[in-house]
């Protein structure tokens, strides 16, 4: 005879892990997706276009400015990629005082590099 679970919660516990042992594994990207993330990468980290790195302290970047808030968990400060994506694209939309460039008002970056370095930002 089989013995069943008293606790409903180990049952479901149980089924749970189970179930997430089928799950696609977390950080797994296309091709495609890492290519824009390593773009991204060389925009911000480049001086005449992202210059991010004369501000921020990013991960894998050296001379990095203390002006601006360290790039560092920017899914759980941005949950909506959306908002980080107007926040580079105008932060003084959402900070009027900041000094931050509005890098696509100001057309210092392109659409497309634009949302390379969205996507790189978003990877930290």
């Amino acid at each position: 005879m089989q013995k069943t679970a008293k606790n409903p919660r180990v049952a479901i516990g149980a089924l749970a892990i189970i179930l997430g042992s089928f799950a696609i594994a977390p950080g797994v990207v296309s091709a495609a997706e890492a290519s824009a993330v390593e773009e991204g990468k060389k925009i911000a980290f480049h001086r005449k276009k992202g210059n991010c790195l004369a501000c921020h302290k990013i991960a894998g970047g050296s001379l990095a400015g203390n002006i601006g808030p360290a790039l560092v968990n920017m899914k759980a400060r941005f949950a909506d990629k959306a908002k980080l994506r107007a926040k580079i694209y105008d932060a003084t939309v959402s900070s009027p005082n900041t000094i931050m460039p509005p890098f696509g008002k100001h057309k210092i970056l392109t659409k497309s590099e634009l949302d390379k370095v969205v996507e790189f930002i978003y990877t930290l």
